[in-house]
């Protein structure tokens, strides 16, 4: 038998890995050997999953806690499947689905079962997948009718601004100087007043 690793994913540098180490580390992967990305499971352009697949030989065995932390696109599950299983000839072990062990079952009807399963698991993951966007688009869409607003706030104009628009309006003041007198940056001073381009 290869080496033992782990793959870790969380979709946020603020969601938390733990859980998926305990798991691993109940099936004793060494601490060394667990690759942790912290982004979007939508494909597999994730740097340690990249590098975990270059180190990984023949015979080796990767652990993931459960098919959605592989990914949540259901096609590139399936290849990143073949190419783990086929190509580099590693075995890999879902410990949320004992069915998903390709140790065990590799006669013919043991790899139609858990092909079978493979399936239905990746179609599950990325249907989630979309369903979070889903949700989170009608939270926003809900939220911006109740009159929440995105992005930053905005800041209140400072008590001259008119008296400072009239001075750079009859050229007394250059835009700069203007933007610089209401603390602002000079794109924010034009855009206040609704044009674009220094004068004077």
């Amino acid at each position: 038998m290869g080496n033992v690793y782990g793959y870790v994913r969380v979709s946020t540098r603020e969601q938390n890995e733990d859980r998926q180490m305990v798991a691993l580390k109940e099936v004793q992967v060494p601490e060394e050997n667990i690759y942790i990305d912290k982004q979007s499971g939508k494909n597999f352009n994730r740097p340690m999953y990249r590098r975990m697949l270059k180190r990984l030989k023949q015979d080796d065995l990767v652990y993931i806690k459960s098919i959605d932390r592989l990914g949540r696109n259901y096609e590139e599950i399936l290849e990143q499947w073949r190419v783990l299983t086929r190509e580099k000839c590693v075995d890999i072990v879902v410990l949320d689905m004992p069915l998903l062990d390709t140790r065990r079952g590799k006669d013919l009807m043991g790899t139609f079962l858990s092909d079978i399963v493979l399936q239905v698991l990746s179609f599950v993951a990325q249907n989630e997948r979309e369903n979070i966007r889903q949700r989170q688009k009608e939270g926003i869409e809900a939220a911006k009718q109740r009159g929440v607003r995105f992005g930053r706030p905005m800041q209140p104009l400072p008590e001259n601004f008119g008296q400072i628009c009239l001075q750079w309006s009859r050229k007394e003041i250059t835009g700069r100087e203007a933007a610089q007198l209401c603390n602002m940056s000079t794109t924010s001073f034009y855009r206040k007043v609704g044009r674009r381009g220094e004068r004077g």
